[in-house]
């Protein structure tokens, strides 16, 4: 009896426990999933807040206001709903090769980006959101504002003569390039990239003129040669450019490794070009920003006044 007595109680004793474990936890989730705003239907909560939060914090190094959280989180959801107004839709692929692009950059492949995220305490899904909110506005304002966007070789010139002086007369290229691939097998070791590195090394001293030099690269063993690209020096990072400018017309760049084998490029024609020289373009770019900037501000700042915002809790 006295042991049937001690079960009970015992049974008794867990299943309180347990009851008082589910009413501590259910206020816990109900706080996550609690909507602290309303933009036009669309619910903010504050596991939103949380997390989006804990992203900022995570990019910046410093822990952002929660005003600041809010905002950001709104100002998203309107400008998606406003490009869907003009049948702008960010395909849920376009966002994913975003997302991966950011973790290739951190040399993190997506699943480990997401654990990245995820012991921050922030999310995937928060990052996503405000990549497709990006990716969706900026192609709204400049579909809709393209022809004031526009800047004028006289505004670049002008700018130029005021902050780089030395750069207005600075001369464009255009080159023709041939890329010439050595290919290694996925998964070889890295002795055979090494070996390959050696023979387009001999490669490069044979390799005279395109007009002879592309038929002799393509009878070589594995060797690819891809179809004439044109580049201008406008459009390539300093450092391309600074490789073209080293190389002799009709010569082979400096051997580089990539995932398919050991690249180079044959430099077939260099010109000047009547296009933007690099400092032209940056220039451009940059006036291109500001005035980008400032219609995306306007634009938004109308939005906003015009969307239903409703703050339920803060």
């Amino acid at each position: 009896m006295l042991r049937t007595t001690l079960g009970a109680l015992r049974s008794a004793a867990a299943i309180t426990f347990l009851a008082a474990a589910c009413v501590f936890a259910i206020p816990s989730t109900a706080r996550a999933q609690t909507i602290v705003v309303m933009v036009s239907g669309e619910p903010i909560t504050a596991l939103d807040i949380e997390q989006r939060a804990k992203f900022i914090q995570m990019s910046t190094q410093k822990a952002p206001a929660r005003q600041e959280v809010i905002d950001s989180l709104i100002n998203e959801i309107l400008e998606i709903k406003e490009a869907k107004k003009f049948s702008i839709e960010v395909p849920k692929s376009e966002v994913d090769d975003a997302y991966a692009g950011i973790g290739k950059r951190m040399g993190l492949e997506p699943q480990k980006l997401d654990e990245v995220l995820i012991k921050g305490g922030a999310s995937p899904d928060t990052l996503k959101h405000k990549l497709k909110a990006d990716y969706a506005w900026q192609s709204l304002v400049r579909g809709r504002y393209k022809s004031s966007l526009e800047v004028a070789d006289t505004d670049v010139e002008a700018q130029l003569q005021l902050h780089k002086p030395d750069e207005k007369d600075q001369v464009g290229y255009e080159y023709t390039l041939r890329p010439v691939l050595l290919v290694v097998p996925r998964g070889a070791p890295d002795t055979a990239f090494e070996a390959r590195k050696k023979e387009a090394e001999a490669l490069r001293l044979r390799f005279a003129d395109c007009a002879s030099g592309v038929p002799f690269a393509r009878a070589l063993n594995e060797v690819a040669v891809r179809d004439p690209m044109i580049k201008f020096s406008s459009d390539l990072p300093s450092a391309q450019r600074d490789i073209l400018d080293k190389t002799d017309v009709g010569h082979l760049t400096q051997p580089d490794q990539t995932a398919e084998g050991i690249q180079m490029f044959a430099l077939c024609s260099k010109k000047e070009t009547k296009a933007d020289t690099p400092g032209k373009k940056e220039m451009r770019d940059e006036i291109t920003q500001q005035k980008f900037g400032a219609q995306a501000k306007r634009y938004l700042a109308e939005i906003r006044r015009e969307a239903m915002i409703e703050y339920k809790q803060q």
